[in-house]
């Protein structure tokens, strides 16, 4: 029998630059346009070097609601410095502290906060939201959709070219997802400074490219805010402690002060409005989420 004549090169035959072939073992950039997550270890690891926009970048936690706004502020407040449109937060866990944001550079009128009653309704709501022109981001937190859902939802942000985000929680890393980027956000104390704030390990499950073995160790939130997280926290805390006590205890309590937070640098205004925000009676804000994490 005639030996087969080979019609076709081997994968070690290819000369390493082809146009228009990408390679596995490389980040694949291509023509997604992408923008910077304002962190410059993680715009390393992920092809282009940001965000894909016009793709669903999805984002697993063991908690929700804690690190959803630092990872993804800085690219949110340059993408409305640049471009009219509005950000669609749909079905959040706790209710967005719009002075503290808009201090970041995302002003409160360019938000839409959608409440939804029900998965099948948040689902909805994300889709509608980016089937609108007007929309120029969508942070949706889905923890029961399934991958024909988000399908649907990634065709619809590649159509207007979108920023999409949703928000699921972790134990669903095993599912099949569409997400051209897929990440795993977790807490991380960071050690040395006692008054720094809790830092992000952020493990990339999916890119186009090759498998990240360790996770990127990111800083929270700056440590002067931090403090103050600090500070409201232990404020709410001994609030629930007067209410708690009784009248009898209430004085004592009240007679606690807490140590004067430095207000040197420009985070001093921010500052101030976060020792502002509600109190125990009121709404839960996601800083406040997140400054109860920081004295558990």
């Amino acid at each position: 029998m005639p030996a087969l004549r080979p019609s076709l090169r081997v994968a070690f035959d290819l000369p390493s630059a082809v146009p228009g072939v990408w390679h596995a073992d490389a980040l694949g950039a291509g023509q997604q346009q992408v923008l910077p997550t304002g962190s410059a270890a993680l715009d390393t690891q992920l092809p282009g070097g940001g965000w894909p926009v016009g793709a669903l970048s999805e984002v697993l936690q063991p908690t929700a609601g804690l690190h959803e706004w630092q990872l993804v502020l800085p690219a949110l407040a340059q993408a409305t410095a640049r471009r009219t449109g509005a950000v669609v937060v749909v079905a959040p866990p706790c209710e967005p502290f719009g002075p503290a944001l808009q201090a970041q550079g995302l002003l409160a009128g360019r938000m839409c906060l959608v409440r939804a009653d029900s998965a099948t309704a948040a689902l909805w709501a994300a889709e509608q939201a980016l089937r609108c022109r007007d929309v120029l981001a969508v942070m949706a937190w889905l923890p029961q959709a399934q991958p024909a859902a988000l399908r649907r939802l990634q065709l619809a942000a590649a159509q207007q070219e979108q920023l999409l985000w949703v928000f699921r929680p972790a134990h669903v890393a095993p599912q099949a997802s569409p997400a051209l980027l897929r990440l795993l956000v977790q807490g991380l104390a960071l050690p040395g400074d006692a008054t720094a704030s809790p830092g992000m390990q952020v493990q990339i499950l999916k890119r186009r490219g090759p498998p990240l073995a360790q996770g990127l160790d990111l800083p929270g939130c700056h440590p002067l805010l931090a403090q103050v997280l600090t500070a409201q926290a232990k404020r709410r805390r001994a609030a629930q402690e007067v209410a708690s006590v009784g009248v009898a205890g209430r004085a004592a309590v009240a007679g606690q002060r807490l140590e004067a937070l430095p207000m040197r640098s420009s985070l001093g205004a921010l500052a101030s409005l976060v020792l502002q925000s509600a109190g125990p009676e009121g709404r839960g804000h996601a800083l406040d989420r997140a400054a109860i994490a920081l004295v558990r």
